[in-house]
């Protein structure tokens, strides 16, 4: 290796690497490099250049240098003003610094030639390697067409590999780390693979800038042009005495002044217009300060309707269109009572929670043809972004009021009746929580004024009646629910369905299928069969499908047999609709071990539960089948350990728990059940497998039980005793604590039902068990 060591005065690069092969110039001021300089022309016109690895380093050592470098020529030197000298050098040959002298007032570097390895490239694999190069510089060259022609011009013939490679690597415009990346390659394949990386990456780049160049160019062209175009229109329309501006601002003052509204809002308006007057000439924010302005003229800030006050007129048109809901008739004749008493009054916020298919939606329609109230419906369902209620902020683009300003807007007057329909369908995602921004609408100390995003003024909502419906009162935020006045909307009777089918739903099916009144008719057996056979819902909008479903197949038979009339009879229901779909589970025939029927909520209406339990020789395990909940296992869990902690009572051996399995049952597997309300009839039913006594076919219960025995309200009641009652059964036990919940309940409901108020298992037992005692 010391034959091939090699001293040399050697010059610090700062931000240029000079690869073998290639011509470049650069500057130099450093006492040092220029020592080396005239020392390298005084001997053998040999220098070595190698560049220092920090561009602001002053005076680098060894490790402030790269270690691959290259020799190189002295071509041409000048001086210049300043003490700085102009060099011209070509590179000959790669070198390795071994070691760096600066004891001579110049850097002198022991350098070593650097001979690329030789490996066996087979001259495919190098033809292959030339190609990918050239294609590669002909996709640089398109996108980059500046420097491009000249590096095309330059290898045009050029078929050789390491040439070709030299020759753009001395030529692409790359930063000198890139270009150090080559210099430092040790073989083909490396100084390849580093120059095709180079090139690929280039090309991505100034594609992508070529594409943002485009895009802001296209920009640019297009607002001069509209602003051109702009000035070219507003002197014609001058000409012509046809600005536009003036005369929309002129109408905007205009219709201010007409307006009936505080001066704080008007003289909001006028800012709004003398800003609109100023912008007209940009029509992107001209047509936002539009848009804000025309929003603004047609709120009615002062303007409210007269409301009826007739009293008789009200309860009038309220049974008219509704049979029964007498507790929202009633909340509604009081509110018009007391308006007409105060002369104002606050407009109560009422909300509707019932099943679907009862009316909620429907009567407040009803209410507002009462009152005289225009009618705004706004359905909250699915709503989960909060600028749906507030309004967007008018920086946004396609800004809007939300929807209780835009419905204020379209009812025209300050105090229209506001149905907010399904709200427990609201949710909520990052973009906020409307039932939150709902806390302010509802609110009646702070309604008042109420702040848009859009409109940005205070806007007052006490005026406006609100109702809302519900299905779910579980799915209402706790303080929103205690902004409202909850109004339970129950399931309809079989009889009230009757009414309500005769009253109002033929009537309307007979004008949306064209029939006459004489043209069909309905027996009373038959609508009684079609709610009991072929629907099964607490409200009546299935019950309406049927009987639509039943005028169109009379209107084709009238159509297109000529016949006069069609009457529906009881028999004739199976003709038209098929069999019956729905069957009552109907109580027992006889007393039996083992099960007990229990009464269950659904969200159609009220059920019956049949519970099964059997005992057989085991281990002690304990079996729920039939698709329970988690709060339905609890109970049965609640009712076992009450048994078990009794067990002395009922003679029950020590070691029954032990030496037998229990397994509860309840059929229709498939439907997932779950809540308390089942506690007791699940622990008579164990109670009476256990110690082999029948319980009474005729009896239903419902209520949750606790370790103690101890029998807790449930809520439901009504669909209860009305599927207990439907299934044929005489006598049900209720929890003590829902007596006063029993006694709200109509008569036409309770008739031929002996309801026992139960508070401690042990009277549970007393009633249901076949024997009519405990034990």
């Amino acid at each position: 290796m010391s034959e091939l060591l090699k001293e040399l005065p050697a010059v610090a690069l700062r931000g240029i690497t000079i690869l073998p092969g290639m011509i470049a110039h650069f500057d130099i001021s450093r006492e040092k490099s220029i020592k080396a300089i005239e020392t390298c022309m005084m001997e053998d016109n040999q220098i070595y250049l190698v560049t220092q690895r920090d561009m602001e380093e002053e005076d680098p050592d060894v490790n402030g240098l790269y270690k691959i470098g290259v020799i190189a020529s002295i071509r041409q030197l000048i001086k210049l003003k300043d003490d700085v000298v102009r060099v011209l050098v070509e590179g000959k040959e790669k070198a390795e610094l071994a070691y760096l002298n600066q004891d001579k007032g110049y850097l002198e570097a022991a350098v070593v030639p650097v001979e690329e390895k030789e490996t066996e490239v087979s001259p495919e694999v190098e033809e292959a390697m030339l190609r990918a190069v050239q294609e590669a510089m002909i996709e640089y060259c398109k996108v980059n067409p500046k420097s491009g022609k000249e590096l095309a011009r330059q290898a045009d013939g050029l078929n050789h590999l390491n040439t070709l490679m030299d020759l753009l690597g001395n030529n692409l415009p790359i930063f000198y780390e890139q270009k150090q990346k080559l210099l430092d390659a040790s073989s083909l394949e490396e100084r390849y693979g580093v120059l095709m990386n180079i090139l690929l990456s280039e090309t991505n780049i100034l594609e992508i800038k070529n594409e943002l160049q485009m895009k802001v160019k296209e920009q640019v062209d297009k607002n001069q042009k509209e602003y051109i175009l702009r000035e070219q229109m507003k002197v014609i329309r001058k000409e012509l005495g046809e600005d536009n501006t003036e005369s929309d601002s002129q109408r905007y003052l205009k219709q201010t002044e007409e307006l009936n509204a505080p001066l704080q809002i008007k003289n909001r308006i006028r800012k709004e217009i003398e800003r609109f007057k100023n912008i007209a000439g940009n029509a992107s924010e001209g047509s936002v300060a539009r848009g804000y302005i025309e929003t603004l003229l047609a709120l009615p800030w002062e303007k409210a309707s007269k409301d009826n006050t007739d009293l008789d007129n009200a309860e009038f048109i309220l049974n008219e269109d509704h049979y029964g809901l007498e507790k929202v008739k009633e909340r509604v004749l009081e509110f018009l009572a007391v308006r007409n008493m105060t002369k104002k009054g606050e407009s109560p916020i009422l909300c509707l929670i019932g099943p679907p298919g009862t009316g909620k939606t429907s009567i407040a329609r009803s209410v507002a043809r009462a009152l005289d109230k225009k009618y705004v419906r706004i359905c909250l369902g699915g709503v989960r972004d909060e600028a749906e209620i507030r309004g967007h902020r008018r920086t946004y683009v396609g800004a809007m009021p939300g929807r209780i300003v835009e419905g204020i807007r379209q009812a025209g007057v300050k105090n229209p009746l506001i149905l907010l329909d399904e709200i427990d369908k609201m949710s909520s995602d990052y973009k906020g929580d409307p039932s939150s921004a709902m806390l302010e609408v509802l609110d009646s100390e702070q309604n008042q004024r109420f702040m848009d995003h859009y409109v940005d003024l205070p806007v007052d909502l006490s005026e406006a009646l609100f109702i809302a419906t519900a299905n779910d009162i579980g799915n209402i935020p706790r303080p929103l629910m205690d902004r409202m006045e909850l109004i339970e909307v129950q399931s309809y009777t079989s009889n009230e369905k009757l009414h309500i089918a005769k009253e109002h739903l033929i009537g309307k099916q007979k004008e949306k299928n064209g029939l006459d009144a004489d043209q069909i008719s309905f027996s009373d057996r038959a609508l009684m069969s079609l709610i009991e056979g072929y629907t099964k819902e607490a409200g009546v909008r299935n019950l309406e499908r049927r009987i639509g479903e039943l005028c169109r197949k009379a209107a084709r038979e009238i159509y297109q047999k000529h016949k006069n009339a069609v009457k529906i009879t009881e028999t004739a229901l199976e003709k038209y609709l098929g069999k019956r779909i729905f069957t009552t589970d109907m109580a027992n025939t006889e007393d039996e071990i083992g099960i007990v029927r229990g009464l269950a909520w659904t969200s159609v209406g009220g059920d019956t539960l049949e519970i099964e339990v059997n005992i057989m020789p085991g281990k002690g395990e304990f079996l729920l089948t039939g698709k329970l909940g988690d709060v339905m296992k609890e109970s049965a869990q609640a009712g076992i350990s009450y048994i078990r902690s009794v067990s002395e009572q009922y003679q029950i051996e020590n070691n029954f728990f032990k030496e037998h399995d229990i397994h509860i049952h309840i059929p229709e597997g498939a439907v997932p059940k779950d809540g308390p309300s089942a506690g007791i009839t699940m622990a008579a039913a164990m109670l009476s497998a256990i110690i082999q006594k029948p319980v009474k076919a005729d009896v239903a219960m419902t209520g949750e039980i606790t370790l103690r025995g101890r029998v807790l309200p449930v809520g439901g009641l009504k669909e209860k005793l009305l599927a207990a009652k439907n299934a044929g059964i005489k006598t049900v036990c209720v929890p003590a604590d829902n007596e006063k919940d029993v006694s709200e309940i109509s008569q036409e409901i309770k008739r031929g039902l002996d309801i026992h108020f139960v508070s401690r298992m042990q009277d549970v037992l007393e009633i249901a068990f076949a024997d009519g005692k405990e034990a």
